[in-house]
């Protein structure tokens, strides 16, 4: 497998230990991401970089390769973890200890709005809102516990991101970018008792400093067709899917949403947009079409039953994603 990959770091195992190579094998399986094999060489590939594990008489070494600085930091993290986690230390040949975790941008809020009844809509701003809009849909934003100056995630001396804890912890909730600009980016909250979010967005002032970290989760299916099932949680997800469908999916598209029509905003009279109370209900009547994409979410009990139904119709695993944005 060949990669464009122009950031590199070498770490070195100082003894040799088959659990290296079984700790590799064993997230490979688990992320199921490919992975090859060669006498010696095991190479992992997950986001367009390859973590590459070579055997040496007296040690293992390990080769970190990834187009761009985000993803070498993300990948040198995951790599010293699941190794800590095989009881090996790595010896890089660099590490950026103090800076800010992979992929975290420090932004300030622009304005907080109320686009329909059931939402509450934030604009971030900052240099580098531009690179959450491409190739992945959801980013993680970061709040300190109310009434505590934040302690932002940064990396440690061995590799892995240092996260606080206890009193500093920090809430991590799972956000879709609804819009973005040159130099800010907008998402929706889905109003709710009980939110850390929702009681943070309602007090917070313009200018206020927020961390986000990411791009991840994927991004819009393509194929010949694409299904989507989801609930009020999932709207802002299939709304941005939705947007980008034109462009990757060839054939008919066509959502089902459990959330209140108010609640659609400027999906109200799309023709691939229907409101369905229940969901697992619509998912097993619904015809789906032969080779497209089913994607499926909500709460985590209905994740669940939606990916036994599928797999029980034969729909093959690479042709779907359940996944359970609450529990």
């Amino acid at each position: 497998m060949s990669l464009m990959s122009s950031h590199r770091r070498v770490g070195v195992i100082p003894r040799a230990s088959g659990a290296a190579a079984v700790a590799v094998k064993a997230r490979a399986s688990a992320w199921d991401v490919p992975l090859t094999e060669t006498p010696g060489v095991i190479s992992l590939f997950v986001w367009g970089c390859e973590l590459r594990l070579t055997a040496e008489s007296d040690s293992a070494r390990v080769e970190l390769l990834a187009p761009e600085p985000r993803l070498i930091g993300n990948l040198q993290d995951s790599a010293s973890e699941l190794f800590a986690e095989a009881g090996l230390e790595v010896a890089w040949d660099h590490v950026d200890e103090g800076a800010l975790a992979p992929g975290l941008s420090l932004m300030t809020v622009a304005r907080v709005t109320c686009p329909t009844p059931g939402f509450l809509r934030v604009r971030l701003r900052g240099p580098e809102a531009e690179r959450f809009s491409r190739d992945s849909l959801h980013f993680r934003l970061l709040l300190p516990p109310s009434g505590r100056a934040p302690i932002w995630p940064r990396i440690g001396a061995n590799g892995r991101t240092l996260w606080p804890s206890g009193e500093d912890a920090l809430h991590r909730p799972v956000y879709t970018v609804a819009a973005q600009g040159q130099d800010w980016l907008d998402f929706d909250i889905f109003r709710h008792d009980g939110s850390p979010t929702c009681a943070w967005a309602e007090t917070v002032s313009p200018g206020a400093e927020v961390a986000i970290i990411g791009p991840g989760g994927g991004w819009c299916p393509s194929g010949p067709a694409l299904t989507l099932f989801g609930d009020q949680t999932a709207l802002p997800a299939i709304a941005r899917i939705l947007q980008l469908a034109p462009d990757m999916v060839a054939g008919p598209v066509r959502a089902f949403i459990d959330a209140d029509a108010a609640d659609l905003g400027a999906l109200s009279g799309d023709p691939r947009v229907a409101i369905r109370r229940d969901l697992l209900t619509a998912l097993r009547d619904v015809q789906l079409p032969q080779g497209g994409f089913v994607w499926f979410a909500g709460r985590a009990a209905d994740a669940r039953a939606a990916r036994k139904h599928l797999v029980e119709r034969g729909i093959a695993k690479r042709d779907f994603l359940a996944a359970a944005y609450w529990d």
